[in-house]
């Protein structure tokens, strides 16, 4: 995988310019900002390493910095929102997407980001590895819980 290839935006960018399309003004402007906020924290990883004089060990020191912080949010929102179900006694519609949520962050935090974490120790002690797919998974379980929190949008606005 030519990791400096070309990208193509444009099957993403047609769906979130219908989406936009049909909102209110102001709702399409909060949309558009809320999504360029989270496509600049996916294209924030990749460019990091490319930036002059970024090497490879300070480079994953950042991202590890900021995983680290990113995850911490997570859990702690993870926890409101589960005691917010639990507590509201939410309709089964409800309970699922929420339990499919909790379990893809303690996948990604309890079994991802050890493995992640132990080759980025490599890494920064200046060992040489081969290339690796373990962030491919936690891409992976990363997508499926935005598809679970789609879900769970939809069954608190249909409940």
């Amino acid at each position: 995988m030519d990791r400096g290839g070309a990208r193509d935006y444009r099957l993403p960018a047609r769906v979130l310019l219908s989406r936009w399309a049909s909102a209110d003004p102001a709702e399409a402007r909060a949309a558009a900002t809320e999504t360029g906020r989270a496509w600049g924290g996916f294209l924030e990883a990749p460019l990091k390493f490319r930036a002059p004089g970024v090497t490879i060990p300070i480079g994953l020191g950042i991202g590890r910095l900021v995983f680290r912080a990113l995850n911490a949010v997570e859990a702690v929102l993870a926890v409101v929102m589960i005691v917010a179900v639990a507590v509201g006694g939410a309709p089964a519609a409800v309970v699922a997407p929420t339990t499919a949520v909790a379990v893809l962050l303690l996948a990604q935090l309890a079994v991802v980001r050890p493995v992640l974490n132990r080759r980025s120790d490599r890494v920064i002690a200046g060992e040489d590895l081969p290339p690796s797919h373990s962030h491919l998974w936690y891409v992976a379980l990363e997508l499926l819980k935005v598809a679970a929190l789609i879900a769970l949008g939809i069954a608190l606005l249909t409940a």
